[in-house]
């Protein structure tokens, strides 16, 4: 039997409403590019994330090992998140200085000095240089660390930023936090050429903590003795009259790991494996190498117990709750050689 014309009008309509939503709908949820932000696709191609890469499990099978171990850092620290922080804020860009920008690569790297950050900007400016630099350890470290050479999320606008932390592959590197405190006085502390540091916090820490000072030590600062550095960073005063600086700051102040959703947390302990697995997922394993380490002398833990071992139990455990949240976020557990009781 034939329709009426009216009927016939009637579903016409309809179908035609119908379309135009269809059209409507995908139109609104199609993800748009911000502003002066690059696809990265090649049109006409799917581009698959990297995280679809690392937790799927479709790699190469000699990644299976990294996969589990990355991801499972990456639960154990969302699940700390939940369990010791109370409070969320918003991030300001002074938040934001030490994530580094790979727009080539779709990559940010929060940068914790004393976990191999030297090596990372190198190898961060042969991946963003075009060209101008091919072997990481070409780059002298002074140029690594020059301000400029490399970009951080900071210097963006905010929907620039939003749109990076929605979209890039953002990963930190960390290290057993007492093992990295050594480190960082040694390097400042005890190496000669270190006279600007010395200048700046050597002179203030044996002023403020040292007993009857001579007026060299006073004057100069380069013979500040582990014990005075505890003092001093223990001290209420100093966080008062200043924030710390970036090579004994927890990395958990620097990288805000419970506000920043990272997606890969590679370790100073295993840091070749999980260098070159951030490589690949970044596309990028053939085009530059991570620089193996050439030190001959590492800050290890049998290293750090020498140290700690004339800091009083008062101390220590004053400098343990000082860094317990790293500690806690990144799964290290309590030095055997600390006497907090």
């Amino acid at each position: 039997m034939r329709m009426p014309r009216g009927g016939r009008l009637f579903l016409a309509t309809c179908l035609g409403s119908l379309l135009v939503l269809v059209l409507f709908f995908q139109s609104i949820t199609k993800p748009a590019v911000e502003p002066g932000v690059k696809r990265s696709n090649t049109p006409g191609k799917s581009r698959r994330s990297p995280l679809q890469t690392l937790y799927n499990g479709d790699q190469q099978s000699e990644l299976s090992a990294a996969q589990r171990s990355l991801q499972g850092r990456r639960e154990v620290l969302e699940q700390a998140c939940l369990s010791h922080t109370r409070k969320r804020r918003v991030l300001s860009p002074e938040d934001l200085k030490h994530l580094i920008v790979d727009d080539k690569h779709s990559l940010i790297y929060c940068y914790v000095p004393k976990v191999a950050c030297t090596n990372w900007k190198r190898t961060l400016m042969v991946l963003t240089g075009d060209g101008r630099y091919t072997d990481p350890l070409a780059i002298p470290a002074s140029e690594a660390h020059v301000a400029g050479n490399l970009h951080t999320l900071s210097e963006f606008s905010v929907s620039e930023i939003n749109q990076r932390l929605r979209s890039y592959l953002k990963f930190v590197f960390v290290r057993e936090p007492f093992e990295r405190l050594v480190s960082a006085y040694r390097n400042k502390f005890t190496r000669s050429y270190n006279t600007a540091f010395h200048k700046r916090y050597g002179t203030k820490i044996v002023r403020r903590h040292r007993a009857e000072p001579d007026s060299e030590a006073l004057e100069k600062g380069n013979d500040v003795t582990f014990q005075e550095f505890v003092q001093y960073l223990v001290d209420p005063r100093t966080q008062r009259e200043e924030p710390f600086n970036e090579h004994w700051e927890r990395v958990h102040s620097l990288c805000h790991p419970c506000l920043i959703h990272y997606d890969v947390v590679g370790k100073y302990e295993t840091l070749e494996p999980d260098a070159q697995a951030v490589l690949r997922l970044a596309g990028a394993a053939g085009t530059v190498q991570f620089p193996t380490s050439s030190k001959s002398v590492r800050t290890d833990g049998d290293m750090a117990a020498r140290f700690f071992k004339n800091i009083s139990p008062f101390y220590q455990k004053k400098l343990l709750n000082l860094y317990r949240m790293d500690f806690l976020l990144f799964n290290y557990s309590t030095p055997q050689y600390l006497r907090t009781r």
